[in-house]
């Protein structure tokens, strides 16, 4: 208990515009309580506050403004859970959930849509979304030799919850990158516990960012890649909806930051050599996430411009890449079960906004998956955090504004 507390003191001392010695000075003052915990949570934590997000750095892409917490649960009913596994050098790995409401998943049932870009990769339950138009579960992120835990894991949440008595049935929505070089992947340390303590802790509100959950091993364009969002939200003259992103990045090309060549002007892209050697291979996870009444053929649609995002990057979207978007509406209007109360469906003249808000989130929360996430030493080696100083410097001499001072 004493931990937890101690855990969300610190989240929010570093996540607020307050100076880093005052933080220092709050722990300095735990003194003792302090020394009774894992030193490295408390260093993972002070190093990953200390990196900004992109809008901190004044890149700001799209023309569309965030929502408060420019994140996924921006979007009325949205929550996030993450469990992240850091034990000895080698487990670099974990789980992150995303819920559509606080209800009944299975009873209140989500209209959604599936875009696969390139096909390399498992996303369990993503058939039946095709077929059906939507989720009856959390929508659970972890790596690739992980899927059957994670499915374990909604499984059992989903049947022991009030009202789900009789159910036989459940189709567990599952995605994954592989996070093997950080990670001893073969060792299968999440377990169906891990993804139910997830799910269980989810809330709303700020997300935490870079090496955690599912994104504690990844990696992105050869630098830390993890976890990042952020969210659009319309004019009131276009209905006021919200559309809020989640990724997890492990996906590689010739990164550039809002149209600037960050990648070539450091030296480090694919075909570099003009030889592939793989470095652009990998995934990256688009769950969208929109309040807005939208038809599951429309959601498709929807997570589809997910994929001008992850080109936006620099991805060509490889052969060995596993790159796929989910969106899904929170709307009540189109709920499958006892919230409904009537399609209100917007109509296809009306989602324009929609895919232009989509591709902004998209792209911001990939910045900052990594550029809030840390270096990390891990099974096979170590992965660098991409530089911040460096980002500056580049948006600078490209003429870009930012207004990062370390």
């Amino acid at each position: 208990m004493l931990f937890s507390t101690l855990n969300f003191l610190i989240r929010r001392i570093f996540s607020s515009e307050r100076s880093l010695s005052l933080g220092l000075s709050v722990l300095l003052t735990l003194g003792c309580s302090v020394m009774a915990f894992p030193a490295i949570t408390i260093a993972q934590e002070i190093n990953s506050n200390d990196r900004p997000r992109a809008r901190q750095l004044g890149i700001t892409p799209g023309v569309l403004a965030p929502g408060p917490q420019n994140a996924i649960t921006d979007v009325a009913g949205v929550r996030v859970g993450q469990v992240t596994l850091w034990e000895g050098d080698s487990v670099r790995t974990g789980v992150t959930a995303i819920l559509p409401h606080g209800g009944n998943l299975y009873q209140e049932k989500v209209p959604a849509g599936f875009y696969q870009g390139n096909g390399y990769g498992k996303f369990a339950g993503s058939t039946q979304i095709i077929e059906l138009g939507e989720i009856e579960t959390p929508i659970v992120l972890t790596n690739t030799l992980s899927i059957p835990q994670g499915m374990e894991g909604i499984i059992t949440w989903t049947l022991k919850q009030a009202g789900n008595e009789g159910v036989r049935s459940v189709n567990a929505v599952v995605g994954e990158t592989n996070d093997g070089f950080l990670n001893d992947i073969r060792g299968r340390h999440v377990t169906a516990k891990h993804v139910v303590d997830a799910i269980e802790t989810a809330t709303s509100g700020p997300v935490e960012e870079g090496a955690v959950g599912a994104g504690t091993g990844t990696i992105s364009f050869g630098w830390k890649g993890g976890i990042g969002t952020s969210s659009r939200k319309l004019p009131a003259s276009m209905g006021n909806y919200t559309v809020g992103a989640l990724v997890q990045t492990n996906y590689g090309g010739i990164l550039q930051i809002d149209g600037v060549p960050i990648g070539e002007e450091m030296g480090q892209f694919f075909l570099k050599r003009e030889l592939d050697r793989g470095d652009a291979d990998g995934s990256v996870i688009v769950i969208l996430a929109t309040d807005a009444p939208l038809s599951d053929r429309n959601l498709e649609r929807l997570a589809s411009r997910a994929m001008l995002a992850i080109g936006r990057t620099g991805s060509p979207i490889t052969n060995g890449s596993g790159d796929y978007a989910l969106a899904f509406s929170t709307a009540l209007s189109e709920r499958r079960g006892g919230g409904s109360s009537g399609s209100q469906a917007l109509s296809n003249d009306d989602i324009s906004a929609l895919f232009e808000a989509a591709v902004e989130a998209t792209e911001e929360a990939i910045y900052n998956a990594m550029l809030r996430a840390t270096s990390v030493k891990g099974h096979q080696g170590t992965i660098e955090a991409i530089s911040i100083e460096d980002v500056v410097r580049i948006m600078r001499k490209y003429g870009r504004d930012v207004n990062f001072v370390r």
